[in-house]
């Protein structure tokens, strides 16, 4: 992402702000960007780059199969389409999506299904295009460009960048569908890939599974980011979140204290970040951004602002 933001002559610093993720964090083999730091990065480049349109295809075009690591050889040494994309979902948490893509069989056709409603509101459309173009990439590489993707379904109205969406994909796009959806011909899904090997596939499936459980392993502080961020929002409860994450109350303030945090300080932290945003980049008046934020009254969200900033969120906005 970093990369393809210096094309736009966005320099690192930029896309770095606000993350914590250090230069040298970039560059680590065993190194995890948590997807609170990646969403913090994709804000700084939308920010940055707030008049390019389809920021997130074009940035999802840049993604191949080599970009993933395991995940992606796994996929290349699938027997066949459907099995690599098997493999895919069954072990999409390491990938870079953040859609819930599911398949499902329509006919004539096989599809993957796009759903970004847990995504935060102001990042759903980028994601959503990312994680599109992304997926194309990888069906189109994995099958040696022999795999031809019929349509591109597109739930409510098309984006005014539909003409280049077409003429880079080489796919048509229907609007006002009841799904976001890639459809391919079912009779693509069983020829046999040319990058097999049978030898690796059961190595690599046992790895995946490893790989996941390390990652869920202790991940409970990004799940409830997720949860606040997404669907449920800053006025969730401690119970309410505990509840969409399976777990009881205790349970998770046990998890969240063995990662050294609560779930108070997940809250504040994201409520600090997104109130710094918004204040530096919006013209959002402060009673609305304190709604925003879950907040009851301007005045408890002046006195968090300030404990947080050591000024106000006026003068923090003048600043």
């Amino acid at each position: 992402m970093i990369n393809f933001a210096l094309k736009y002559e966005i320099d690192a610093e930029t896309c770095l702000l606000g993350t914590g993720i250090k230069p040298t964090d970039l560059v680590m083999a065993d190194g995890l960007i948590t997807r609170a730091q990646e969403m913090r990065l994709i804000e700084n480049m939308m920010l940055a780059l707030p008049d390019v349109p389809a920021l997130g295809f074009k940035l999802g075009l840049q993604y191949n199969v080599a970009t993933f690591g395991l995940w992606g050889f796994a996929l290349r040494t699938s027997r066949t389409l459907k099995e690599a994309c098997d493999m895919a979902l069954r072990y999409l948490p390491l990938s870079t999506a953040y859609c819930h893509i599911d398949a499902f069989v329509d006919g004539d056709y096989f599809g993957l299904r796009f759903n970004a409603e847990d995504i935060p509101r102001h990042l759903r459309q980028f994601l959503l295009e990312r994680d599109m173009a992304t997926a194309l990439n990888l069906l189109k590489e994995l099958s040696l460009d022999g795999c031809h993707v019929a349509e591109i379904e597109w739930a409510g109205v098309l984006p005014s960048y539909q003409p280049y969406i077409e003429q880079v994909s080489g796919v048509s796009l229907s609007s006002h569908r009841s799904r976001h959806a890639i459809l391919i011909h079912q009779e693509h899904l069983e020829r046999p890939l040319p990058t097999y090997d049978a030898q690796l596939v059961q190595m690599l499936d046992h790895q995946c599974r490893q790989q996941l459980q390390r990652r869920q392993f202790g991940g409970c502080a990004e799940r409830v980011r997720r949860q606040i961020l997404g669907p449920l929002g800053f006025i969730a409860s401690l119970d309410e979140v505990a509840n969409a994450l399976a777990l009881s109350p205790r349970s998770l303030r046990r998890k969240l204290d063995l990662e050294s945090t609560s779930f108070r300080h997940i809250v504040e932290e994201e409520r600090c970040q997104l109130a710094q945003q918004l204040l530096r980049h919006s013209v959002m008046k402060i009673d609305e951004l304190a709604l925003h934020l879950g907040y009851t009254d301007t005045a408890s969200f002046n006195r968090a602002f300030r404990r947080w900033m050591n000024c106000s969120p006026s003068e923090y906005r003048k600043q």
